[in-house]
């Protein structure tokens, strides 16, 4: 007596994808529950199971449903607003200040929902996540009715879901506690790449995915540029770095991992780490080819992701299946490398693998859940089938085929799409929605673009307030007359400081904009050897509000932002239509005369060869305080040996101009 089950699909080309890539041409799958219960020929499943569904294939393929091994979903609002730039300005000028103003628990929802659609119609059945309000991913997840790896972000600095790190470590832990053990959402938590953490960071997160026995998805060596930082900093490379917090210690998720060599990639092996192969995203932003060949001769678990939508521009694991194959062949020159049967169990079972869910899902096999999808190839670009090498099946799928190819699709034993029409998700409405929050998006970034102002203040840090300050600058013969004037008993020194100042001012064609100054401050110790480094940017708006008498000036004080990033970045953020360099060594005295607090700088100006000047600054914040501190100056000048030296009204730029 034949076995009852729910559903039991006939007529197909059966693709398990396990271990012995066994197929069967005219095959059957049983499923009862969210499990597929057996797998094999068609007539011996029909003999020993009935089922209430009979889902005939019509000879098409039925296989796993894709993974994708590494994304961030609710980005799918954020395609295409930023293209064509390097990773750190992507990142850091245009996705991070959107995100901080526009990221939401609506939002988020809004863009998984679409990125669900997305995977829903393109065949993806489970995929790996990381992002902000992670718990709104996951219940949107859920809600559709798809599998998720879903990590709760963790920065160092600042973020749209956690004020500070504690907030976000606290909220990843309760995270995790809600959704262990959910039928479709595994949570992990996901400290987002060491240069965005700290070794604490690292460590604490490591901790808290080995208590709970969750996944730990994290970004790694995915530029040349973040290894290069990484040596330089830590005289070490970035695998090496993370072994040392202890990261391997948890069931690591490591996105990218195109800069690592032999050795790293044994240290992976070694320590069960899963890595995700993002071919797309590496090559839209130059960030390398991963030695995705070495990777899994060594026997790496090596998925295939993505990346979010924003820097791919899509969601399609079909195409990013083909182009792991392509991108394998053409960076080891080697046509047989990647073939199309493995890069297609990279997509399926070593995905699953690399997510630490392959008990659960990535092949067709007895046990595992009911995960897969169907995939038409009677189509014209699909035409015609060989079928006398049993790999031509994996190569019609990832050469020819395309996502519009899948026809149906069920996880956890439940259908999502039957015959290319969506059951959980309403697709008009979602992009009905996406369109509103595009026309805010694109009307933020239009008033930002237009203000040099904006673009520094989305880089997060500036001083967002004006003050003003009185100053004084006069050209000097003789700088030691200021060294002796300094020693006058009415004079009382506060500190000094000695240091080298480089300088790069960016121009815009907007004079109205004012020039952004990038400077370099290299502290001094008394021998004259650099202690530290101090990078800042200076937003330079009005010259002068107003001169009092004896040509004392009162100047809008600057816009200041620390500069954490390269002048390269800031070059290609800004786009400045030119530049100018300009260096000084400066000794600086905080004073106080008649109890007010004065800074003197003597500057030596010697590129270019402008010489030596005395400037005598103090804030202010009235135009009496201002009147009332441009007299003492005047009086500070006398003392300093430099009145009647006539004033330079100029800055230092000015006169270079």
């Amino acid at each position: 007596m034949s076995q009852t089950v729910d559903t039991l699909f006939i007529n197909a080309h059966v693709l398990t994808m396990d271990e012995k890539l066994t197929q069967f041409e005219h095959g059957a799958v049983a499923v009862l529950g969210n499990s597929i219960v057996a797998v094999g020929p068609e007539d011996e499943i029909k003999k020993e199971y009935s089922a209430e569904e009979v889902f005939d294939c019509n000879g098409k393929i039925l296989m796993p449903g894709l993974i994708n091994a590494h994304t961030h979903v609710p980005m799918t609002l954020l395609r295409g607003i930023a293209d064509d730039l390097r990773l750190d300005v992507w990142l850091q000028g245009y996705m991070w200040p959107v995100e901080r103003q526009f990221a939401s628990p609506e939002f988020i929802t809004l863009g998984t929902q679409i990125a669900c659609a997305e995977f829903i119609r393109s065949g993806v059945t489970t995929f790996n996540d990381m992002y902000f309000f992670e718990e709104y991913v996951a219940r949107a997840t859920a809600a559709a009715g798809l599998r998720a790896v879903c990590g709760q972000s963790v920065l160092k600095f600042p973020t749209p879901d956690a004020a500070s790190y504690e907030d976000a470590i606290a909220e990843a832990r309760e995270f995790i506690m809600r959704w262990k053990g959910h039928e479709l959402i595994v949570p992990a938590v996901a400290p987002h790449a060491p240069y965005t953490t700290t070794p604490e960071m690292l460590r604490a997160c490591a901790e808290l995915a080995k208590e709970f026995d969750v996944p730990l998805h994290t970004h790694l060596a995915e530029t040349s540029f973040e290894v290069e930082n990484m040596r330089n900093e830590n005289s070490m490379p970035v695998i090496p770095y993370v072994k040392k917090q202890g990261l391997f210690e948890a069931k690591v998720i490591a996105a990218h991992c195109v800069h690592i060599d032999i050795g790293e990639i044994r240290t992976l092996k070694n320590h069960g780490a899963g890595v995700s192969h993002n071919p797309s995203s590496n090559l839209k932003l130059a960030s390398g080819f991963a030695p995705v060949t070495k990777m899994l001769e060594i026997g790496l678990n090596v998925g295939i992701g993505t990346d979010g939508p924003a820097s791919n521009n899509d969601l399609d694991m079909f195409e990013e299946v083909r182009l792991a194959s392509f991108v394998a062949k053409a960076s080891s020159n080697d046509p047989t490398s990647l073939p199309a049967h493995t890069a297609l169990t990279m997509a399926t079972r070593l995905g699953a693998q690399a997510l630490h869910i392959g008990h659960l899902t990535g092949s067709l096999t007895p046990g595992r859940r009911a995960d897969l999808i169907v995939v038409d190839l009677n189509t014209l670009h699909n035409t015609p089938s060989f079928r006398r090498d049993p790999n031509n099946a994996y190569a019609q799928i990832v050469y020819a085929a395309k996502s519009t190819d899948v026809s149906d699709v069920m996880v956890n034993g439940k259908w999502l799409m039957r015959a290319r029409a969506l059951l959980t998700l309403n697709e008009n409405e979602l992009m009905a929605e996406a369109r509103i929050v595009a026309k805010k998006i694109d009307a933020f970034l239009l008033e930002r673009e237009q203000s040099v102002l904006s673009k520094l203040i989305a880089l997060g840090g500036s001083l967002e307030e004006e003050s003003f300050e009185v100053q004084v600058k006069v050209k000097l013969a003789d700088p030691l007359k200021v060294r002796h004037g300094l020693e006058n008993p009415a004079i009382e020194i506060v500190r000094i400081r000695h240091y080298d100042q480089h300088d790069t001012y960016f121009f815009f064609a907007d004079e109205s904009q004012g020039l952004l100054r990038y400077r370099e401050d290299e502290f001094l110790d008394d021998k004259g050897n650099v202690t530290t480094t101090r990078p800042r940017l200076t937003l330079v708006g009005l010259k002068s509000e107003g001169t009092f008498a004896h040509e004392v000036m009162l100047s809008r004080s600057r816009f200041l932002a620390p500069a954490l990033q390269t002048l390269r970045f800031y070059r290609e953020y800004f786009k400045p239509t030119r530049e100018i360099e300009l260096a000084k060594d400066r000794l600086r005295w905080l004073i106080k005369y008649k109890d007010t607090e004065f800074f003197v700088n003597l500057d030596n100006v010697s590129t270019p060869a402008l010489g030596h000047f005395l400037e005598i600054k103090a804030r202010t914040w009235s135009r009496t305080d201002a009147q009332n501190k441009a007299a003492l100056v005047t009086e500070l000048l006398d003392l300093l040996g430099a009145s009647g030296q006539p004033a330079v009204l100029e800055d230092y730029i000015e006169l270079v101009m």
